[in-house]
């Protein structure tokens, strides 16, 4: 069972982690710093009292490790766009779908959003098969640029409040 809960200065050292090995091949493709991922974390404290709020950060844990972290930030007053990020040795377990879909609730039900976006690097299909089984529909493609300047083919999502 995953619990959301919020990220603690305590957390810098799992998040660090999160952020390493095969789940960052699809994102910056290099590890955080200790000290990267302490701005993370204060940057999460610092978005929960923002007025209105825009951004949105937890982490995901289960049996008390934190394990990932999922997030929403806000991109018109209306829509924000949903990320995650698993450590690796927890793949398949279907601790992502269960967290995408605890946030996309809150998000419908305690915000004023009314729609939510996301997308995933062409490499990483199992991303894809989460956002599905969370609710979201595939609305397309969009080309962003990878390090060395190629354009990779992001797959989008989309779905509204219900």
């Amino acid at each position: 069972m995953v619990t959301l809960r919020d990220l603690t200065p305590d957390d810098a050292p799992a998040l660090q982690r999160i952020y390493s090995g095969a789940s960052i091949r699809c994102t910056t493709g290099r590890t955080l710093t200790l000290g990267e991922a302490q701005n993370r974390i204060r940057a999460a404290l610092a978005g929960a009292a923002d007025k209105p709020r825009q951004r949105w950060a937890w982490g995901i844990a289960v049996g008390g490790e934190l394990i990932g972290r999922i997030a929403l930030r806000r991109r018109t007053p209306a829509m924000a766009t949903l990320s995650y990020i698993l450590r690796e040795d927890t793949w398949g377990n279907g601790y992502a779908t269960e967290a995408a879909e605890r946030v996309v609730r809150l998000a419908f039900t305690t915000t004023d959003l009314n729609r939510l976006e996301a997308m995933h690097h062409p490499a990483n299909p199992a991303s894809g098969r989460v956002l599905t089984k969370a609710g979201f529909t595939r609305t397309g493609t969009s080309h962003r640029r990878a390090g060395d300047g190629t354009a990779v083919p992001y797959q989008v999502y989309a779905m509204r409040k219900p």
